[in-house]
């Protein structure tokens, strides 16, 4: 893709669910986040919080991006997000399938819809193809493993449980399958699951935070 116009028109089809508009964007993003002086777990951002920032010149062309951006989206009925993550909370919960974002998943919705996503700082996302990943609810060993956290047998009640708990969204990198990376300054769109989709949805999962690494800069819609 080489322009906005180009990365929102294009269909998805022939197998085809992430198409990225790539970017080298100018600008101190450091400089954003430092000034922002945010705490732990994901801090959302709005625009009044990016102008009431005091910067250099390369700091205002950042702030003048992560805003084009937004307004980019909103002028097409999207709602975008900015948010500086200081660390993503993970599931904690005892099963065989984690459910957070840091694993590799999929974005649902009940009629068509489309993620958006671009990160300016930090860990960026990562995708994998979808003939090298595959279900969890698929594998034998954690189907079997959940059959029984649910009592119950294998049919619709048991589709019912696996969804309302998110378990079929969420997938295993096969043996041998080679993860990409969104990449930094990238204005991506993936496909979601969704009645209807004329393709698969696309796998992808944030990136594991750790203390003393730099904040995540990231829109999302």
């Amino acid at each position: 893709m080489r322009s906005f116009e180009e990365l929102i028109s294009t269909p998805f089809g022939a197998g085809v669910n992430a198409l990225c508009w790539p970017r080298a964007l100018p600008g101190d993003y450091c400089e954003i986040v430092a000034k922002l002086a945010v705490g732990e777990g994901i801090n959302n951002l709005d625009d009044a919080d990016l102008h009431a920032l005091s910067l250099s010149a390369a700091g205002r062309i950042a702030r003048d991006f992560l805003l084009q951006d937004q307004e980019l989206l909103r002028a097409r009925d999207l709602s975008p997000s900015l948010d500086c993550i200081q660390g993503y909370l993970r599931d904690t919960a005892e099963g065989p399938v984690a459910t957070d974002v840091c694993s590799f998943h999929v974005d649902s919705a009940p009629v068509a819809a489309d993620t958006w996503l671009c990160t300016y700082l930090g860990s960026t996302s990562e995708g994998l193809r979808n003939d090298e990943a595959r279900r969890h609810v698929d594998i034998p060993e954690t189907r079997a493993v959940l059959l029984q956290l649910f009592g119950g047998l294998d049919g619709v009640e048991f589709a019912e449980f696996l969804h309302e708990h998110h378990y079929d969204l969420h997938y295993a990198a096969i043996l041998g399958a080679r993860p990409f990376s969104f990449g930094v300054g990238n204005l991506w769109r993936i496909a979601c699951e969704y009645p209807g989709s004329p393709v698969p949805p696309c796998i992808h999962r944030a990136p594991v935070t750790r203390p003393g690494e730099p904040a995540r800069l990231l829109l999302i819609s």
